[in-house]
C-alpha cells in the first residue's frame, strides 16, 4: 500500500497559503497595457524589424491602431535612430577578441500631430555580452542572432511601458 505524502486537502491549504503570500507581496501577472490615445502613428521605417514587432504587439493587445496617415493619429511616435551596435569588450595578449557587447539603441519622442510633446526624446537601450570563440564561429554568429531577438522583444516592452504610463494628451 501507498502512503500519500500530502492529502488533497493539505494541498489545497498549500496553495491558497502561496498565493495569498504572492499577492501580499505585491506580485501581479503582468496585463494588457492600458493607454490614453486610441491611434497611433508609428514613425519606424517599413523594413525595421523592431518596428514590425512594435506593430505586431499592438495589433494583438487591439487597445491601439496604428494609422498610416500622422494627421489622422492622436499620437505620433517618432523614431529618431535605431542602431544595432557589436563592441569588443575582453580581448586576449595575443589580440583575440574573447567578448562582445551587443548593443540596442533607441531614440525617440512621442507628439500630438500639432506638435506638443508628450514624450520628449528619449533614449532606449538594451545590451547583452557574447562570449566569442573562432573555432565556433557558426554557432556564435546564430547565437548572435537570438540575443538580438531577446533584445528587440525586451525594447519594445520597454516602449510599450513608457507608452502606457501617459496619463493624459
Amino acid at each position: 500500500m501507498k502512503r500519500r505524502l500530502f492529502t488533497p486537502s493539505a494541498l489545497l491549504a498549500l496553495a491558497a497559503t502561496s498565493v495569498g503570500a504572492l499577492t501580499g507581496c505585491g506580485f501581479k501577472l503582468r496585463g494588457s497595457f492600458s493607454y490614453a490615445f486610441k491611434t497611433l502613428f508609428s514613425g519606424f521605417v517599413d523594413n525595421s524589424t523592431l518596428g514590425n514587432e512594435f506593430k505586431r504587439v499592438l495589433a494583438a493587445d487591439g487597445a491601439v491602431a496604428v494609422v498610416t496617415d500622422a494627421t489622422k493619429a492622436q499620437v505620433v511616435l517618432e523614431v529618431l535612430s535605431e542602431q544595432r551596435e557589436k563592441v569588443v569588450v575582453g580581448s586576449t595578449a595575443a589580440g583575440q577578441v574573447r567578448e562582445f557587447q551587443l548593443r540596442l539603441r533607441l531614440k525617440f519622442k512621442l507628439r500630438t500631430p500639432s506638435g506638443k510633446d508628450i514624450i520628449p526624446e528619449t533614449e532606449l537601450l538594451v545590451q547583452r555580452d557574447i562570449s566569442f570563440n573562432e573555432t565556433a564561429v557558426l554557432a556564435k554568429e546564430n547565437e548572435e542572432a537570438v540575443l538580438y531577438r531577446d533584445m528587440q522583444t525586451d525594447m519594445v516592452q520597454q516602449l510599450l511601458r513608457r507608452l502606457s504610463a501617459i496619463k493624459e494628451l
